[in-house]
């Protein structure tokens, strides 16, 4: 799966995603501190599926009808060591990843809810 991984998720949750086979750019490598909006644009000038802990993201989906073309999945884990994170995360791809396509997904201790496509014209 085509993934961007926003700056604030662990790095072991992107090494883990990348050694499950996914295609994970990661922007923590190549450029630090990029606005929302441009990482909203680099997901979807790549079609990728954005991974954020960013809850900033869950509001411009919903306040805006804003989409990235891959879809979006917010991770609300804090207070998780780095290795349950971890693999928290890399199962849900596992079980989950084809529905995350498109949708806007919260992957929670416990829970994940896959909420559909918000509309994109205004």
């Amino acid at each position: 799966m085509n993934l961007l991984a926003d700056e604030n998720v662990d790095r072991q949750i992107v090494e883990q995603l990348r050694l499950d086979g996914h295609d994970v750019l990661y922007i923590a490598e190549f450029e630090p501190s990029i606005s929302d909006n441009i990482v909203f644009d680099l997901a979807n000038e790549r079609s990728a599926l954005l991974l954020t802990e960013d809850k900033d993201f869950g509001e411009i989906v919903f306040r805006d009808g804003h989409l990235s073309s891959g879809g979006v999945v917010l991770l609300r884990l804090a207070g998780l060591s780095v290795e349950k994170k971890t693999r928290i995360v890399s199962d849900a791809f596992r079980e989950y990843e084809l529905r995350f396509v498109d949708h806007f997904s919260v992957i929670s201790p416990g829970k994940i809810r896959i909420r559909p496509k918000i509309r994109t014209e205004k």
